[in-house]
C-alpha cells in the first residue's frame, strides 16, 4: 500500500536556516521539494564532480580487491582520502609504464628468435680485428648463391618464407636485401628481462589489489561524508525559495502521516511558521511503500518500473505472487528451488541487513521453485513420478498429454496462467480507473473486462459441460452487445459519439493485434521449464553413463567421482542459466504483458527524505 502524505509547507529567518536544515536532516522525515528551475553553484557543481570522481574510484577499487588471488581483510587505515587517491593513481600509473615496456620487449624477442642464442662479445672482437658482421633477412627466392663466396654470406635460419643471413667482411657491403637492427641483448638475457618485468608486474598488481582491500573503507566513508554535503547542499540552494530581500526561506515538502507529529513537535520548538494539510491526488506527492514482510521483498520490481501515481494504488502486493509463479515455472526444478531456499536462508545471516531484503525475495523465489518443480515432477532433472512416493503425491503431480490431446499439460496450464494473468490486469484498470476517474470514464475499460473475461468464462463453461452450445452462443452475444456500448460509444462521454466510434475501431485493432501476442508471450514459462528440466537429464545421464562405463575400475569409485563432478557442474551451469532466464522473463511478463494492459505508468516520484547517510541506512 502507499502510505499516505501530509504535504508541508514553512518559513524560515535567513540567519536561522542553515541550522534548521541540520535539525531537519537529523529528524530525517520530511522530503523537500526541489524548485522548479533552480540553479547550482559552481561549489555544489564541484562537490557532485568529486562524487562522481569517488564512485568511479570505488567501483575501481572493488573489481581490483575481488581479483586478489590470495586471502586477506581490511586492516585498519590512518590515511586521508586524498592520500588514497594519490596513492591509487601513483601505483597505477607504475603499472601502466611497466605493461608499456612489456610489448617493446616482446618485440625484441621476436626479432632476436631467428638467430638464435649468440654472445655480442665475440661480434665486438671480430670488430676489433677488422671484421664487419652485418646482419640481413631477404625473401627466400630473392637469396643470391654467390653472396656466400663473395661476401662470406651464411645462412642462419629459414622462416615464414624469408631468408636470415649474416655476412663477415673486411668493410660493410651492401646486399639487395633488407639490412637488421638486433637489440645489444643475448636471446636468453631478453627472455630472463620478460620474465622479470611480468613479475614485477604481477607484483605490483597484488600490492595494487591489498591496497584496495585494505583502504576500500576510506572511500567508502568520504563518498558517505560526501552523499551528506551534497544532500544538504541541494536543499539549501533547490529547496528553499528566498523572499522579501532574501530575508525569509520559503521550503515546501512532504512528511508521512505517522511522522507528522515530531515534525509538528519540531516545527514548534523551532518557532518556524508552518501550514500541514493532507495531499491530494493531484498534488504528485512523493510515494512511500508500505508492505508486509513478503510483498516487501518485491518492492524493487515496483521500483525498477517506476512508482505510483499517489492517486494509484501499489501494484507491489498484486504482482508479487504472479512473479514468484513465472519465476518458479521458468526455473521448473524442485530441487533448484531447495537449494535457493538454503542459499538465500545462509546468506541473510553473513551479509549486511541492507541486503535482508533481497534475501527474502530469494527465499521467496525458491520457495516458489520448490513447488512448482515438485508439481511439474522434477528433482535435479531427474523425474518424481520414478521413484517410490505414495500415491496421494503422485496424483498431484502435472504431467503428460492435455485431456487426449498432443499437447502437454506444462504448456496448456502456461497459457491458461497467462489468460488469467491478462483477465486479472485488466480487472485492475477497470476498477483503478474507476478510483481515478470515475464510473462514467471508466466504461471502456469495463467493457473491454466483460469482453475478455466473459468470452473466456463462457468458453470454460461449455468444455466443462456446465452450459451447452446454444446457451454460450446467447451468451457471447450478450455480452458482445453490452461491450460495445462501452467499448464504441460511451468510451469518452464527452466526446461526439462518432469520434467515439472511432477511437473504439483503434482501441480494437491494437486489442487484436496485441492480445493474442501477449497470450502467446506465456509460453516462454513452458518453454524455458522444459528447458531447464531437459539439459538438467542429459547431466545427469552423461554422469550415470561414465559411473557405468568405470564401474568395474577401482571398485567404481572413479566412476562416482565422475559422476560427482558432471552433476555439480553442470546443475551449477544450469541452475545459473535457469535463474538468469526466470528473473529476466518474469520481469517482461510483468513489466510489458501485465503493466499495459494493467493501466499502469509508473510516473510516480520515490520519497526520499532529507537525512543523514547512516540515518537513512
Amino acid at each position: 500500500m502507499i502510505s499516505k502524505m501530509n504535504k508541508l509547507s514553512f518559513l524560515i529567518y535567513h540567519k536561522e536556516y542553515e541550522m534548521f536544515l541540520e535539525k531537519l536532516r537529523e529528524l530525517g522525515v520530511v522530503h523537500v521539494e526541489k524548485r522548479q528551475g533552480a540553479e547550482m553553484d559552481a561549489n555544489l557543481q564541484a562537490f557532485m564532480q568529486k562524487r562522481t570522481a569517488y564512485q568511479s574510484l570505488l567501483k575501481n577499487m572493488t573489481l581490483a580487491a575481488a581479483s586478489y588471488e590470495g586471502t586477506a581483510t581490511a586492516q585498519p587505515s590512518g590515511i586521508t582520502i586524498e592520500q588514497v587517491v594519490d596513492s591509487y593513481e601513483s601505483q597505477q600509473e607504475h603499472i601502466q609504464a611497466l605493461n608499456m615496456q612489456l610489448p617493446v620487449l616482446d618485440k625484441e624477442i621476436d626479432a632476436m628468435e631467428v638467430w638464435g642464442e649468440f654472445d655480442w662479445n665475440v661480434i665486438d672482437q671480430l670488430k676489433a680485428n677488422g671484421w664487419q658482421m652485418q646482419f640481413y633477412c631477404c625473401p627466400e627466392k630473392s637469396f643470391e648463391e654467390t653472396w656466400v663466396d663473395d661476401y662470406n654470406a651464411t645462412i642462419i635460419n629459414r622462416k615464414g618464407g624469408q631468408c636470415y643471413f649474416v655476412t663477415v667482411n673486411h668493410t660493410p657491403v651492401e646486399l639487395e636485401a633488407e639490412s637488421v637492427r638486433l637489440p645489444k641483448q643475448r636471446l636468453s638475457e631478453l627472455v630472463q628481462g620478460q620474465e622479470a618485468l611480468k613479475a614485477a608486474i604481477k607484483k605490483a598488481n597484488d600490492e595494487l589489489d591489498l591496497f584496495c582491500i585494505n583502504h576500500i573503507p576510506v572511500v567508502e566513508e568520504a563518498l558517505e561524508a560526501l552523499e551528506s554535503d551534497i544532500n544538504l547542499m541541494e536543499v539549501e540552494q533547490l529547496g528553499g525559495e528566498r523572499m522579501a530581500d532574501g530575508a525569509i526561506v520559503m521550503m515546501e515538502g512532504w512528511v508521512p502521516v505517522e511522522n507528522d507529529a515530531e515534525v509538528r513537535k519540531l516545527l514548534d520548538e523551532s518557532g518556524v511558521y508552518y501550514e500541514i494539510r493532507a495531499a491530494e491526488k493531484e498534488d504528485n506527492a512523493p510515494i512511500k511503500l508500505k508492505n508486509g514482510k513478503i510483498s516487501r521483498a518485491f518492492e524493487m520490481l515496483t521500483k525498477m518500473y517506476g512508482m505510483p501515481d499517489y492517486g494509484e494504488f501499489d501494484p507491489t502486493p498484486l504482482l508479487a505472487p504472479f512473479y514468484a509463479l513465472f519465476f518458479g515455472m521458468c526455473v521448473g526444478d524442485a530441487g533448484y528451488g531447495l537449494l535457493l531456499v538454503i542459499l538465500g536462508l545462509y546468506l541473510k545471516k553473513k551479509l549486511s541487513k541492507s541486503m535482508a531484503g533481497l534475501m527474502n525475495l530469494l527465499i521467496t523465489l525458491g520457495a516458489a521453485t520448490t513447488l512448482v518443480g515438485a508439481l511439474f515432477n522434477t528433482f535435479f532433472g531427474a523425474a518424481l513420478t520414478d521413484w517410490n512416493l505414495p500415491e496421494w503425491m503422485n496424483s498431484l503431480i502435472i504431467s503428460g498429454k492435455w485431456d487426449g490431446t498432443a499437447y502437454d499439460k506444462t504448456m496448456v496450464i502456461a497459457l491458461l496462467v497467462g489468460m488469467f494473468h491478462i483477465c486479472f490486469a485488466m480487472v485492475v484498470k477497470a476498477i483503478g480507473s474507476t478510483v481515478r476517474y470515475g464510473f462514467k470514464n471508466s466504461l471502456s475499460a469495463w467493457g473491454w473486462l466483460l469482453l475478455v473475461a466473459g468470452s473466456v468464462t463462457v468458453a470454460t463453461l461449455n468444455y466443462l459441460g456446465v452450459v451447452d452450445f446454444e446457451t454460450s452462443k446467447m451468451a457471447y452475444i450478450g455480452i458482445g452487445g453490452v461491450s460495445a456500448i462501452g467499448i464504441y460509444l460511451l468510451n469518452d462521454i464527452r466526446r461526439n459519439i462518432f469520434v467515439n466510434v472511432g477511437a473504439g475501431l483503434w482501441d480494437t485493432y491494437n486489442m487484436a493485434t496485441g492480445l493474442m501476442g501477449d497470450l502467446l508471450s506465456y509460453l516462454r514459462l513452458y518453454a524455458l521449464g522444459l528447458a531447464g528440466g531437459m539439459l538438467g537429464g542429459v547431466f545427469n545421464s552423461l554422469g550415470l553413463q561414465l559411473r557405468d562405463a568405470l564401474g568395474d575400475f577401482l571398485f567404481g569409485i572413479p566412476g562416482w567421482i565422475c559422476f560427482g563432478l558432471i552433476f555439480v557442474a553442470g546443475h551449477g551451469l544450469n541452475i545459473a542459466l535457469s535463474c538468469l532466464s526466470g528473473y529476466v522473463h518474469s520481469i517482461r511478463l510483468t513489466f510489458v504483458e501485465y503493466f499495459k494492459n494493467s493501466g499502469y505508468d509508473g510516473k510516480g516520484v520515490e520519497y526520499k527524505p532529507f537525512s543523514s547517510k547512516k540515518k537513512n541506512d
